[in-house]
This record gives C-alpha cells, sequence and structure tokens, in this order.
C-alpha cells in the first residue's frame, strides 16, 4: 500500500487525480484525465497498477507543492513528456527534453517497415543503416537494439540533441554500435564519402530519415503543445514541407554508395511527392506506401536490388 500520507491527509490519490484532471480540463489540456494520471504516477514513482490498487490511500501531502507546480506546467502547454522526462518507443524508454521531438507511434510503424523490408538480407548479417536527423535517437536505437549485427550511424545538427540520442543509446544498451554525427541532412556522410574522418565504412544498405515536414506557413496553427514547445528545426519543413527530402535526394548520389533501402516519413498529403523526388534521384525496384493509425500514408519506401 502506498500509504505515505498518513490519518491527516485532505484527499485521496483518487481524489488529487480527479482534481487534477478537473483543472487540466479547465485549462484547456485535451485528454486530461490521462496527462493527470501520467503525472501523478511520475510524481509518487509508481506503476498505473499501483495507482488503481491504491486509489483510496492518503494522498502525501509532503508532495502537495510539487504536485501543483507539474500540474501548472501541464496547464501552461507543455507536452507531459518533457515534464516527466521520457517516451516510450518500440517497447523501450527515452529521454526526451525540449530539445528533441517527441517520438510518436506513427514513427514505430516507420521503424518496423524497415527491419521488415531488410529481413533476411545477407542472411542476416551486418548492415550499415544511416539514421538522417535522429533527435531523440528512437530509429537509430531500435534499429540497433533489434538488429544487433548492424551497424548504424546517426546524424543530426543540433549538438543538444545529439547529446540526448548519446544517453538514450547508453540507457538502451546499444552507445558501442551506434555511432553519431553532427551535420545537416547527408551532408556529414558526404563530407565521409570525400575523404574526411569517418570515411570507413559509410558505404550505407539502409538510409531512415523522419525529417522536418511541417510547411512553414502551418507553424503557427499547430497544436500549442507542439507549436510553443517542440523544437522548431524538428518541424519546420520549408514553405511547402518538402525542403529537407528535395535535398537528400538532391545529394543521396553523393553518397559512398546509393542506399538499397531509403525509407521517409512524411507529412499528410506528402507521399506521393516524396515518391516523385526518390523516382528523381534513381532507379528503384518498388516504391511503396505505409500508412499510419489514421490511414494516411505516413511513410515512404524505395528498395533497389542488392
Amino acid at each position: 500500500m502506498f500509504g505515505a500520507g498518513g490519518k491527516g491527509s485532505a484527499q485521496t490519490l483518487g481524489e488529487a487525480w480527479r482534481k487534477g484532471a478537473a483543472r487540466l480540463r479547465a485549462a484547456g489540456v485535451e485528454e486530461c484525465e490521462a496527462n493527470a494520471e501520467l503525472l501523478l504516477l511520475h510524481l509518487l514513482g509508481i506503476s498505473k497498477a499501483e495507482l488503481l490498487r491504491d486509489l483510496r490511500e492518503p494522498f502525501p501531502e509532503a508532495r502537495a507543492d510539487e504536485w501543483e507546480r507539474l500540474l501548472e506546467r501541464k496547464a501552461a502547454g507543455e507536452p507531459v513528456q518533457y515534464i516527466v522526462g521520457r517516451q516510450a518507443f518500440c517497447g523501450r524508454w527515452f529521454a526526451v527534453t525540449p530539445a528533441v521531438l517527441i517520438p510518436r507511434p506513427e514513427t514505430e510503424l516507420l521503424a518496423e517497415a524497415v527491419l521488415e523490408a531488410a529481413a533476411g538480407w545477407g542472411g542476416g548479417g551486418a548492415l550499415t543503416a544511416l539514421d538522417v536527423g535522429t533527435g531523440s535517437g528512437a530509429l537509430a536505437v531500435t534499429l540497433a537494439a533489434e538488429r544487433p549485427a548492424w551497424r548504424v550511424v546517426a546524424s543530426d545538427l543540433s549538438p543538444d540533441a545529439l547529446e540526448v540520442a548519446r544517453g538514450n543509446a547508453r540507457a538502451n544498451g546499444v552507445a558501442e554500435r551506434v555511432t553519431f554525427v553532427r551535420g545537416d541532412l547527408l551532408e556529414p556522410f558526404i563530407a565521409a564519402a570525400a575523404g574526411g574522418a569517418g570515411a570507413d565504412g559509410l558505404a550505407a544498405d539502409i538510409l531512415v530519415s523522419n525529417p522536418p515536414y511541417i510547411p512553414s506557413a502551418d507553424l503557427p496553427g499547430l497544436q500549442r503543445e507542439v507549436r510553443e514547445f517542440e523544437p522548431r528545426l524538428a518541424l519546420d519543413g520549408g514553405p511547402d514541407g518538402l525542403a529537407p527530402y528535395r535535398r537528400m535526394a538532391d545529394r543521396m548520389r553523393l553518397l559512398p554508395r546509393l542506399p538499397r533501402l531509403v525509407a521517409w516519413e512524411v507529412g499528410a498529403g506528402q507521399a506521393e511527392d516524396a515518391a516523385e523526388l526518390l523516382r528523381r534521384a534513381a532507379e528503384w525496384e518498388r516504391i511503396w506506401f505505409v500508412k499510419d493509425y489514421a490511414g494516411i500514408d505516413r511513410h515512404v519506401l524505395a528498395e533497389r536490388k542488392g
């Protein structure tokens, strides 16, 4: 039993949860019950099962001020993932800070599609995968964790994002198999091809990327939690949202080797345009789309013969 508050506590855990949710609802927070639950679990360091078991236990009044601060942050629009400092992705926990985009459930589908497409290549042996614009490192770490024989190299323009990603690689036990480099999109890998540092072994089999894809004019209309708190660098895809894809497609031929598989996450309505950029960049055996949970073509994959 939780039992930290003693007989003098003014409310139970269940009452604190309900009142917290009501406060968030009044502030216009979506999914207020779920957000209040996550904040309460974080505050108390317990699981949901323990919370449900102990709903009638007293709320610890010694934590009241801290609870108030957590609710204030959420009521002001801060994403709950930044408040609690982590987000689940493909069954693993990833630290997140305002330096990185919060991993989304639809991006898990991109990781799954890459793993499925490359299944059996080379008898399941060593492959090299590039994760361009790694952010929290969710894709890079997941690929490395799921395929221990692979070498993964991940890039990002933000040094703060790279620090978060390195920490996530360590926390998930793959730090020795993921290399992080700073640079814009494909440029660090092109520099390596020209004889720069780390040139050996960067001929990639797989290129995966979830770059910024929101058209610049759409940024002011985004949900408050995204618009005011998540890094603009990870959101702004230029005038039409396709600027990062256009640059990657234009520069892809300068890599040490054209990847056998390219996998991109794209914005709503962008899949066919992104596919056309890939068609212009190279010849592929097949190009296909993967839908997200809302039925939107969210991922574009292109594969050529090995």
